[in-house]
């Protein structure tokens, strides 16, 4: 039975349960970052600070095609709960780590959380919220996420550093418990679902890639590229210029995302998706031209709130606009396409930044450059294309 609601009830008790959810889950896996890079070093692995978001992210992009077949077969809140759950266990297993291996292959599994709860939660939210508010949900769902996204690391860094960092992964575990719990009051949507079976898992080619959302595709990979630079290598560079908190940046740049967030969405519903895409990844550009230059606190502060800004603004209206272009009865392809760009960018971004800084602060600029030079490339997309010949690109391909 469809929860589908009138546009005048769109902000219903199941709405408001998803997004405190996925503040409770953005929170669990956020917590940790800042600490990580620090906790590989005490295991050796200084030089592989860049496959902390790669690795990942993989198994995220890796798991998407799953996730977007299994959130249109058995439903969408199993597929949300799934991710939850993986969190969870993933959290109390930091701490038991003694070897790279085992911190790696913790990492990979851990990346599957991520590859299926927000995939299940967008989909959820596009079966009851009309296509004429779309955005504007998609907003308040984003900025749920980073709520949870600016409180997890600063909350992050002070456990850690008041108690200990084994303190912090208990904590992480425990936020992904309360989202899990959440989740139980949740009624299914979908309307065709089915047990899940292992036949289920078996991916078709055309269970990879719904060639309707390719334009916002593209976009999202030239931008993600950027956020895994970023998030790979904030800690380091704050930690170059002085600011010991090195959660503290993070919160900034979630906390610039928060603001605009529900502007942005509001934004793309009257506007047009690609009207408000072209302002993100012009600031986007910007932003990562002060980061790279930066040689004051005050200056990367000022380049993570402009990114901040544009990635709050980017994020929201490329997921409205990839379920609207999706097929009705399979937005958990669409969804998932979406994410699996997303993720490609955003660990081909951590991995490369972390190759090309090398450990050396020299090279920061470099890094960010190339960043600048992407977000360049998807403002020119989006400005040389009209929106109704970008919609032509990704229906021709179906």
């Amino acid at each position: 039975m469809s929860l589908r609601t009138s546009a005048e009830k769109i902000y219903t008790r199941p709405f408001w349960l998803v997004c405190v959810s996925s503040l409770l889950f953005f929170a669990s896996f956020n917590m940790i970052l800042p600490e990580l890079p620090a906790y590989l070093e005490q295991l050796g692995g200084a030089d592989y600070k860049g496959l902390i978001i790669a690795l990942f992210t993989l198994t995220a992009m890796i798991s998407r095609p799953f996730s977007g077949k299994l959130t249109d077969r058995i439903g969408r809140v199993p597929v949300i709960m799934a991710g939850a759950v993986v969190c969870l266990i993933c959290s109390l297993c930091y701490p038991l780590l003694t070897t790279l291996s085992g911190f790696f292959l913790l990492r990979f599994i851990h990346g599957f959380s991520t590859g299926f709860t927000p995939t299940g939660q967008t989909a959820y939210l596009a079966d009851i919220v009309p296509a004429d508010r779309r955005g504007e949900a998609m907003g308040y769902l984003g900025t749920a996420g980073a709520l949870g996204m600016a409180a997890g690391p600063a909350l992050g860094g002070w456990i850690a550093q008041l108690y200990s960092i084994e303190a912090m992964f208990y904590c992480s575990s425990f936020c992904a418990l309360v989202s899990l719990v959440i989740l139980t009051r949740l009624r299914e949507t979908a309307v065709h679902t089915s047990r899940f079976s292992v036949r289920h898992l078996a991916v078709e080619r055309s269970d990879l890639f719904e060639p309707r959302v390719l334009a916002p595709c593209l976009v999202m990979a030239l931008c993600a590229y950027s956020y895994g630079a970023v998030y790979t290598l904030l800690p380091d560079y704050g930690k170059h210029l002085g600011i010991l908190n090195k959660g503290l940046l993070f919160m900034y740049f979630t906390i610039a995302s928060l603001i605009v967030r529900l502007v942005a969405g509001k934004a793309s519903d009257r506007y047009g998706r690609v009207a408000v895409l072209r302002l993100s990844t012009g600031l986007a550009l910007v932003s990562m031209l002060v980061i790279g230059l930066a040689e004051t606190k005050l200056q990367l502060i000022v380049g993570i709130v402009l990114y901040g800004l544009a990635q709050g603004s980017t994020s929201p209206t490329l997921l409205a606009w990839a379920t609207d272009l999706s097929d009705p009865v399979r937005k958990g392809r669409g969804v998932a396409s979406l994410y699996i760009f997303m993720e490609f960018g955003i660990g081909l971004g951590a991995l490369a930044s972390g190759w090309l800084y090398a450990n050396e602060v020299n090279r920061l600029f470099p890094v960010f450059a190339v960043c600048a030079f992407l977000c360049l490339t998807a403002f020119l997309f989006l400005v040389r294309a009209r929106k109704q010949r970008l919609q032509e690109i990704t229906t021709s391909n179906s």
